[in-house]
């Protein structure tokens, strides 16, 4: 089953997004997201993960949750199951019960966190062996200890890491492209959090490639990373490798991961 926890995936969820994106949480300023262009990319996404052989459920836009076109946030999808999560940003909270009917038309098992702990859906990494939560500024750990209940329950093993400093989420900073196989940013490398893994790093300036995403036999990068591209198509030759832009959602601290809840689901 480990390839079909990492990266083998029939499935997709994901949420256009709105007109107030432009509202949307970031850790420093810049400029806004443009809605037109957002959608633009959007759309671009979904094809592409089409292409990589996956069925796509596509949800309406929730205007009172600027940030809701990042579904990745708000539930762990796996094979075995779902859980409902509980994002860090209090603003967040009830784009939960907003996925929840479609998750529940999903998944026959659906677990919740009940809190008073949180965890973003960016900061669980699932390889083809386990399960890494990083703590980070919307995970904390009363929030794993809860999740690892349920993990444990299914009988996948689960492990805390400190997310180095200065990265929101752990998957921003690393992404899993086989069983055993991460890329990840340097810093995350010399962290030790990969220990036993084989590591792929990104090129030097090109750290914000390493949120990427693998789909069955295609591994997504964001647009714009020509160096980290070349890295993992030389070390992977047997995956084809696709940029993809993703320029709105990077300005209000997306990335292509975060885009979309993949699953692998019988039927």
């Amino acid at each position: 089953m480990s390839e079909h926890l990492s990266h083998r995936f029939t499935h997709a969820i994901v949420r256009m997004p709105g007109d107030s994106v432009a509202r949307g949480l970031r850790a420093d300023g810049g400029p806004d997201p443009d809605a037109e262009a957002f959608r633009r990319e959007h759309a671009g996404y979904v094809t592409a993960l089409g292409s990589a052989g996956v069925s796509i459920t596509v949800l309406q836009p929730l205007e009172a949750f600027p940030d809701s076109v990042f579904v990745e946030d708000t539930a762990l999808c796996l094979p075995m199951g779902a859980i409902l999560l509980r994002p860090g940003a209090e603003s967040r909270r009830d784009e939960v019960p907003a996925i929840g009917p479609e998750i529940a038309r999903q998944f026959d098992d659906v677990r919740e966190l009940k809190g008073p702990g949180v965890v973003d859906g960016g900061d669980i990494m699932v390889t083809g062996r386990e399960a890494i939560v990083g703590l980070s500024a919307r995970t904390d750990e009363t929030g794993f200890a809860e999740l690892k209940t349920i993990l444990d329950d299914w009988g996948l093993a689960v492990r805390l890491a400190r997310t180095p400093p200065g990265i929101l989420h752990f998957k921003t900073a690393g992404a899993v492209l086989g069983e055993d196989t991460v890329l990840c940013t340097p810093a995350m490398a010399v962290s030790g959090v990969f220990d036993g893994y084989r590591t792929i790093l990104t090129a030097p300036g090109e750290e914000a490639a390493a949120n990427a995403i693998r789909v069955n036999d295609t591994v997504f990068v964001a647009a714009g990373f020509p160096r980290t591209v070349q890295a993992i198509a030389t070390a992977l030759p047997e995956l084809t490798v696709t940029p993809l832009p993703v320029t709105q959602a990077a300005l209000v601290d997306g990335g292509l991961s975060c885009l979309s809840l993949r699953f692998l689901r019988d039927g």
